[in-house]
């Protein structure tokens, strides 16, 4: 499983008992909570993220700088 479908079903589990949501914000709140609680789980390295981090910087340049040091 790919970090994406993680993520998907982590949403699909805080929302599949969930009858309706009042307004969107009370749908973005819920998602909020559950991906920050979500989140202390996921301790494993991203794989190839030097890589990737560089390949970024080329695509989207100066938006990076701020954030890091390459």
């Amino acid at each position: 499983m790919n970090m994406i479908e993680a993520v998907h079903r982590q949403f699909r589990k805080l929302t599949k008992t969930k009858g309706g949501f009042p307004n969107d914000e009370s749908l973005l709140k819920l998602l909020y909570v559950g991906i920050t609680n979500a989140s202390s789980k996921w301790t494993q390295p991203i794989a190839n993220w030097n890589q990737t981090l560089s390949q970024l910087a080329i695509y989207f340049p100066g938006r990076l700088d701020a954030a890091i040091d390459l």
